[in-house]
């Protein structure tokens, strides 16, 4: 709303705008599935109602089979971003490439740090992380305190020299903010790493979804295989139809 009409950057008119979409909503001007509110958390039990639905359940895993594009590359790839909220469009853009999305809600803790490091040295090959933030203090030291603290982990931890991590700051930049020519306010008097910021802020948000989708894309692909990936794609194809024969039939 703010980088394609001009909506107010501000508390009071975001506020607004939550309310009169909630009352559309519940006119049914507007489909409940246009907008996420995601609001409930919960756990689900994979239990069956007996043993011929769960035989169902697995014919249907078996159609959808999906080999691991990243298995065969030579590097790790994963995707960090900010917001929880942005992880949906993320993962729509980065899944047929077998790449993770992760939120890192802020300012990560110091385990989510050495999760991410044990992860990359248990892969054991080169990593990338493809970072994507708000063009504020709090984004830019979000992707610095993440990328240093992982990157000294990994160094210290790794099997071998040849595990190596690199953080990619991907969207938002001040180019990107340029070239966009994207709606700016300035940097929050009260986040205390606003000290020696010069020009103004922007939220990843403010770039159209295709957009974002596209700058992701095209990040994820500099660092891709096509001829292993193709490989994969024929691989995948073959198991697919092997594993669904087998539950169809069962062996031979």
């Amino acid at each position: 709303m703010v980088g394609a009409h001009g909506y107010d950057k501000t508390e009071a008119a975001y506020s607004r705008l939550c309310h009169h979409l909630a009352n559309a909503r519940r006119a049914r001007l507007i489909p409940f599935k246009a907008i996420r509110d995601d609001g409930v958390t919960t756990r689900y039990n994979l239990h069956w109602d007996d043993k011929d639905a769960f035989l169902a359940h697995l014919r249907y895993i078996s159609k959808n089979y999906k080999r691991d594009k990243l298995a065969g590359q030579e590097y790790h790839i994963e995707v960090w971003c900010e917001a929880a909220g942005m992880l949906p469009q993320l993962h729509e853009t980065a899944s047929p490439y077998s790449v993770q999305v992760y939120s890192s809600g802020g300012f990560d803790s110091l385990t989510a740090k050495k999760d991410l490091a044990d992860r990359i040295c248990r892969i054991g090959k080169p990593t990338i992380i493809l970072h994507l933030g708000d063009y504020d203090p709090s984004g830019e030291s979000i992707f610095e305190s993440v990328a240093e603290d992982v990157a000294a982990f990994v160094e210290a931890d790794r099997p071998w020299g040849t595990i190596t991590v690199d953080f990619e700051r991907v969207a938002l930049t001040e180019d990107q903010v340029r070239h966009y020519d994207l709606p700016t306010a300035p940097a929050k008097a009260t986040d205390s790493r606003s000290k020696g910021w010069t020009g103004g802020t922007c939220q990843l948000e403010a770039l159209p979804p295709n957009v974002i989708a596209d700058i992701l894309r095209e990040a994820i692909e500099r660092h891709f295989d096509f001829v292993q990936y193709g490989m994969d794609e024929a691989s995948e194809e073959r198991e697919r139809e092997e594993v669904t024969r087998l539950l169809l039939t069962g062996p031979t």
